[in-house]
């Protein structure tokens, strides 16, 4: 596999999709001349579950490497092989900012049991 085949397959494709909107209910003219009441009402609820889900369903590595630029121990690395985000356990003191700088929360710091 040449270099640019490895780069080729390494990159996702993007998917467009067109997601309709509701029409959103908004107060008349006259309502909104009388006070300083809402003039847009917010989503409904059912609305605003169906787009939670869709933004926090995208919790995967897109191997932007931002972790591993902030890293004060440098043990974030990449597989040359595989393309895959390592991280060295030995060397990392678990101070959490890559997960902190993690765009897409695929990083968790979690406690290790029997220490």
């Amino acid at each position: 596999m040449t270099e640019g085949e490895k780069k080729q397959s390494m990159v996702k494709e993007c998917k467009i999709e067109v997601v309709r909107s509701s029409k959103r209910r908004t107060l008349p003219l006259k309502e909104r001349k009388r006070g300083f009441a809402t003039v847009e009402s917010s989503l409904l609820k059912k609305k605003a579950i169906q787009e939670a889900q869709r933004c926090l369903s995208l919790r995967e590595c897109e191997s932007c490497e931002i972790c591993s630029l902030f890293c004060p121990d440098l043990c974030i690395t990449r597989d040359e092989k595989t393309g895959e985000v390592r991280i060295d356990l030995d060397y990392c003191k678990g101070c959490g900012i890559c997960a902190a700088v993690c765009p897409k929360g695929a990083i968790q710091m979690v406690l290790e049991e029997g220490i």
